[in-house]
């Protein structure tokens, strides 16, 4: 386990060392978390194994391009627009759900770890509010989410917040609210821009993500339900929510039985009312009552709410 963290060090150093830029010993320790004598042995195994490190007579360190062993190694680890083009298109093409999308965004990020990773994976108007939490989260960094549109108030408003970690595949990031002092969801489409502060967290022993289940919604209830589908609300409940797939069995041939625990009923509700034909509430009894007094309240106003 040693000597992998240590390749998987010497890796990332020489992808920071190659990115055109000079760095201090100093700065470099900083960045790997190591004292400057362990800075000057990584630099020592890049001479020896044929990088050009010129002597830092301005006190900064890099990787001459024209080392030896440079080109090849810069075409193995760098994209060109085309390939990255092509591999934007396959990651998008992925599940939103699917944690294997998510573990290899982590792969690509912990090798670059710059705003151009954020571009490939993910939409354009969505990659630097990304990027931007990404490294407030890895400098413990307070933020301010500009013009958040929060759906339950229904109005933008700038949030001042902790973000300590990301939802499956970056949809949302979980971040502790200063105001209301509590931890919460933020979706990564609603956020306008992200403006990085200087202050560092203040409530980190809080920083306690909350479950959410398989339609995405978060809380600390806990609330079992079970469904009986048709073939093909099975196949739409797999298709919206890839998630809820272990959670369905079948009983006979055009009949299957999805049960599971919600964190509320908003998510089920919602797919259950717009399949209401094609499904059956077996429980709870107060799921049955939640979408009646939604159907209720569509006929009388038009409103879900």
């Amino acid at each position: 386990m040693e000597d992998q963290h240590k390749l998987q060090r010497l890796l990332e150093m020489l992808l920071y060392l190659s990115s055109g830029i000079k760095y201090s010993r100093e700065e470099i320790a900083k960045r790997f978390d190591m004292a400057e004598r362990s800075v000057y042995r990584y630099i020592k195994t890049f001479r020896e194994a044929g990088f050009i490190i010129p002597q830092p007579l301005d006190g900064l360190y890099y990787i001459d391009k024209q080392s030896p062993y440079f080109k090849e190694i810069d075409e193995l680890l760098h994209f060109s627009k085309e390939e990255a083009y092509i591999l934007q298109k396959a990651i998008h093409s992925i599940s939103n759900e699917n944690l294997l999308k998510q573990k290899l965004v982590n792969k690509l990020y912990s090798l670059y770890n710059t705003e151009g990773v954020a571009e490939t994976i993910f939409k354009a108007e969505y990659s630097n509010t990304i990027h931007q939490l990404k490294n407030a989260i890895e400098k413990k960094q307070r933020v301010i989410l500009c013009d958040y549109a929060s759906a339950n108030s229904n109005n933008k408003q700038d949030r001042l917040v902790e973000p300590f970690e990301f939802t499956s595949n970056f949809i949302a990031v979980w971040a502790y609210d200063v105001e209301n002092k509590c931890c919460k969801q933020f979706k990564n489409t609603r956020i306008d821009s992200v403006k990085i502060l200087s202050d560092t967290w203040e409530y980190e022993q809080e920083h306690i993500p909350v479950q959410t289940d398989v339609f995405r919604i978060s809380s600390e209830e806990n609330i079992p339900i079970k469904l009986k589908l048709s073939l093909r609300a099975t196949e739409l409940l797999k298709e919206e929510y890839p998630l809820s797939e272990k959670h369905i069995r079948m009983v006979e041939d055009n009949e299957y039985y999805f049960e599971a625990s919600v964190c509320g009923f908003e998510g089920v509700g919602r797919f259950v009312m717009g399949l209401s034909h094609e499904m059956e509430v077996i429980y709870p009894t107060e799921l049955k009552d939640f979408i009646k007094k939604r159907a209720e309240k569509i006929l009388s106003d038009g409103s879900w709410q």
